[in-house]
């Protein structure tokens, strides 16, 4: 099985049946963490591979081998990478990380809802943020209200849509429970969020977006295996036995210690690989110590080779660009300008750190950084505000320059 060569997001508004998509989609219920079984609720980001298929006879879409509508032989299209955001207000941090390893994105509605919901607006003011552009629109959930009303709703969503980059965006009726209209989906995805072309000729970059401890509770010492490691290459390419350097790496008091090892083996989903290219989301098997890895504990950092990684910011200088108004909130309010002394959650890729804003002028502002993240000029840091007892997405900056953290040799 070829590895998946595009990322494509699942967002929108809590419980418009995103997860629920991704398996009608995969056959992977991507939740799978306690807390989220418990809550019905997506909590950390999930990952489901599954590969696009077209019927030689009829033409229709699908994932399988036999097209299920006229039993005819399917060719392969390609194997994507769903990546499945959490909805909820509170989990907004988590859904910008994600926006920074998607190639495109499903913007999931219900019908049974009124449109917008607060988060379906705050997600795709992310995605324009994180310059996630290529968006096809799901409205989900059609079994649920009459045939008018899903025409009311369609009505609704277009109007949405006029006010925002996604205007021209395809908008696909269809039921996820009940598997209907999925042939439509895949052909609009087909359309709308073609495959990135890669530079293999870079060395390797890898966005962490996940990070965990394989071994189960009661493993004997001599059955131990390293940590893991997971999320996009976004150029270049990774081979089994490859050292590798993890930034920022550790941080203690201040101070970052880069992690260097070698990648025990590769994984694209359940497919065991020798070389891992762009494009798809990988797990990376590495030597490290398991205690170093759990728990998501390198989210944010970056993979690549030592030598040609990007410099670790503990301040960062930004060109920002504010929104007009606060998404995400039953009433938006006006984004007033950064004040000094202001605290602000920074996205920068996977990575979420709290910046203080130590200058602010009228092109450039710093930020000293509570947790130093590892970037490159031009980078693109979505800002959040506290509002309402929550952080809210304000804006971005782009990358200027920033205050190098000296690294332990």
């Amino acid at each position: 099985m070829p590895q998946a060569t595009v990322n494509i997001g699942m967002v929108g508004h809590v419980d418009h049946g995103k997860t629920t998509l991704v398996e009608a989609l995969s056959g992977i219920w991507t939740d799978t963490h306690s807390e989220e079984i418990k809550r019905g609720i997506t909590i950390r980001l999930g990952y489901a591979d599954t590969s696009f298929r077209r019927c030689r006879s009829c033409g229709r879409y699908g994932t399988k081998e036999k097209c299920p509508y006229c039993g005819g032989e399917t060719e392969f299209c390609r194997r994507v990478s769903f990546v499945d955001a959490p909805g909820h207000e509170a989990l907004m941090a988590t859904t910008l990380c994600g926006a920074a390893i998607m190639d495109g994105a499903l913007l999931v509605i219900a019908a049974n809802e009124p449109c917008p919901q607060p988060q379906t607006k705050e997600h795709l003011a992310a995605l324009d943020i994180a310059g996630v552009h290529r968006v096809v629109v799901v409205q989900n959930k059609i079994e649920l209200v009459p045939r008018e009303k899903v025409v009311e709703h369609y009505q609704q969503i277009r109007q949405f849509l006029s006010r925002t980059f996604a205007s021209q965006a395809p908008v696909v009726p269809l039921s996820a429970i009940h598997r209907v209209n999925l042939d439509v989906l895949i052909e609009q995805i087909e359309k709308t969020i073609p495959t990135p072309v890669r530079d293999l000729s870079k060395p390797p970059l890898m966005y962490v977006a996940r990070s965990f401890d394989t071994n189960l509770p009661g493993a004997r010492p001599e059955e131990l295996v390293g940590g893991v490691v997971g999320g996009m290459l976004s150029q270049g390419r990774l081979r089994v036995g490859e050292e590798i350097e993890i930034r920022p790496g550790l941080q203690e008091g201040g101070t970052c210690t880069p992690l260097r090892t070698r990648i025990s083996s590769l994984r694209a989903g359940k497919e065991e690989l020798e070389e891992a290219l762009p494009g798809g989301l990988i797990g990376l098997a590495t030597q490290l110590d398991p205690s170093l890895t759990k728990a998501d504990r390198l989210v944010g950092c970056l993979v690549g080779v030592q030598g040609s990684m990007p410099p670790v910011l503990s301040s960062v200088e930004l060109e920002v660009h504010l929104m007009e108004r606060v998404v995400g909130l039953p009433e938006e309010l006006e984004v007033k300008p950064v004040a000094q002394g202001e605290q602000l959650v920074l996205n920068v890729g996977t990575a979420t750190t709290v910046g203080v804003a130590v200058r602010v002028g009228r092109e450039r502002t710093e930020l000293k950084l509570s947790r130093a993240v590892c970037a490159n000029q031009g980078s693109r840091v979505a800002l959040s505000r506290r509002v309402g007892g929550r952080w809210r997405l304000i804006g971005y900056g782009l990358l200027l320059s920033g205050s190098e953290l000296p690294l332990p040799g």
